[in-house]
């Protein structure tokens, strides 16, 4: 949360790369440190889990998940709440819950997986690899796993090069018109546009293109 939060604010930073240091993206939760009966433990608990991930999709700047390996339960959500996600060929998404009695993350696959897609990984705690998450329109990319990172690097470079304001504003769309009616959602859209035209940035990306030269951003 620490880290999303800073990167939310950093003015320097334009797009963020979330990836796994090690053979695996994130293994998940350690069932070992599952929260005690105790009244009052797992809403707290609960509640923890909850801003993690809200961390990342509630920070401005668009965060691209390299998954390079398993992503299994609660890794596997954090990787579905980042805005894009590139695989690579040896990666996979699993969503272990029902296997040991739990019933997590299904609200968090519908947003990247169809309804039926959703109900068998959830149902079935199967393993769904980088092709497959490709077939099924999940990851945007599947790539041999020494191109995971460049594939990301490269998305990210193409982001860092738009209107900063623009951006955050079409991040912010996306979050709040996910779950509304197609009108009100085009309406929201319609009022950042109308905010955006407002701005140095938008004007000078406006003259840049007249122009034909690279546009200098402020931020404003």
């Amino acid at each position: 949360m620490a880290l999303f939060d800073e990167l939310h604010d950093r003015e320097d930073v334009r797009a963020i790369i979330l990836t796994g240091a090690g053979r695996a993206f994130s293994a998940g939760a350690d069932l070992k440190e599952r929260p005690s009966a105790e009244p009052g433990v797992y809403p707290a608990h609960n509640r923890l889990v909850r801003a993690a991930f809200d961390a990342i999709i509630e920070c401005e700047k668009p965060v691209i998940a390299a998954v390079n390996g398993a992503a299994i339960g609660a890794g596997c959500v954090m990787a579905l709440c980042c805005d894009i996600l590139v695989v690579s060929e040896d990666a996979f998404l699993s969503m272990t819950e029902v296997d040991v009695g739990l019933a997590g993350g299904v609200r968090h696959t519908l947003r990247h997986f169809s309804p039926s897609d959703a109900r068998l990984m959830i149902y079935t705690a199967r393993r769904f690899t980088g092709p497959e998450l490709y077939r099924m329109n999940a990851a945007s990319y599947c790539v041999p796993g020494a191109q995971l990172l460049a594939t990301a690097q490269g998305i990210a470079a193409e982001i860092a090069q738009k209107v900063p304001l623009a951006i955050r504003a079409a991040k912010k769309s996306f979050a709040t018109t996910e779950e509304m009616p197609l009108r009100d959602g085009y309406r929201f859209e319609q009022s950042q546009t109308v905010a955006l035209s407002r701005t140095e940035d938008t004007r000078e990306a406006q003259k840049a293109f007249a122009e034909k030269r690279v546009p200098v951003f402020k931020g404003r």
